[in-house]
């Protein structure tokens, strides 16, 4: 019988891509998943998905602001007159952390209220009583490891907290000391649990990767520090994704796996972290629209290569 896994990485805003994939995936494609696996923005979507509250995920992430996630923000966001959003730092906001002897440059405690107002006890409660799965990734940077924590392990608090702890991009948001440990976002150590999808007994997985298949990107110089932390956190974040992906092949021709990847098909932004819910509701539709007319690459253990169908 086959186990089937929906694993979505990170991503920042673009994670409203991947929900339109998603919605597309369960509400249209009828996929009735087992388990759920996610890191970073993947991690925020997947709950809600698990118990089939597609559309209220749908108008959280559509409806999101800066201000929906950062009780204290380190940017600026302006738009020019062509409508193009841009950020730059907020140094006021920036002192005013270090002042307080915070240790990053960003609070980003209300997206943990965002996370308890819309994935609700009865939501944890339905889930724990379904069979289903879910598992966000973590990084523990006192012991310089990457954790999972699974959803029937947890208790609804401590669930909604590991949420946010693998949402949260230091040291632009917050860094969080639990269980006498500090922790960030996942996406530091593993960008996309396909690994642990086949370890839990995954046969058929469904990958939404948020980045181009192909290295589309040229970046022009940088304008100042926050461009070139970006640049920095993206440079490497991109090649954790590609190790993660190259070892899911690996695994793929080892075990008796089907794994259907759906990437985004164009560049979506050079900031993760500006969360413009217009912008954000265009992304969720093209997410839809491109898993409703393309075709994924698809892997199983007969192809030792990347195949495009359709």
């Amino acid at each position: 019988m086959a186990v089937k896994a929906l694993v979505i990485s990170g991503g920042g805003n673009k994670g409203a891509f991947a929900g339109g994939i998603a919605e597309y995936l369960i509400e249209h494609k009828k996929r009735d998943y087992d388990l759920f696996l996610g890191t970073s923005t993947g991690s925020l979507l997947l709950p809600l998905l698990s118990v089939g509250k597609v559309q209220k995920i749908r108008n959280v992430f559509i409806n999101t602001t800066q201000k929906s996630i950062f009780k204290s923000s380190p940017f600026i966001i302006s738009k020019n007159k062509y409508g193009l959003t841009s950020a730059r730092m907020n140094h006021l906001n920036i002192v005013k952390m270090f002042l307080k002897g915070k240790k990053t440059l960003g609070d980003s405690r209300n997206l943990l209220h965002l996370i308890r107002n819309n994935f609700l006890p009865e939501d944890f409660e339905a889930l724990r009583k379904s069979e289903k799965k879910v598992l966000v990734t973590v990084a523990n940077l006192t012991r310089n490891k990457v954790e999972y924590k699974l959803s029937e392990e947890c208790n609804y608090d401590d669930f909604c907290e590991w949420v946010w702890i693998s949402a949260n991009l230091a040291p632009y948001m917050s860094l969080v000391e639990k269980d006498n440990c500090e922790y960030a976002d996942g996406g530091f150590g593993n960008y996309l649990p396909i690994k642990k999808a086949i370890e839990m007994g995954a046969t058929d997985i469904d990958a939404i990767i948020l980045k181009t298949s192909e290295n589309l990107v040229n970046n022009i110089p940088g304008k100042n520090v926050l461009d070139i932390f970006l640049r920095l956190f993206g440079y490497m974040i991109n090649q954790i994704a590609v190790n993660d992906i190259e070892m899911a092949k690996i695994l793929c021709e080892k075990e008796k796996v089907r794994i259907n990847y759906y990437y985004i098909p164009y560049v979506l932004t050079d900031n993760p972290l500006i969360f413009n819910s217009a912008q954000m509701r265009n992304w969720w539709h093209d997410g839809f629209e491109y898993a409703r007319t393309s075709k994924p690459i698809i892997q199983d253990e007969r192809n030792k290569f990347f195949a495009i169908f359709g």
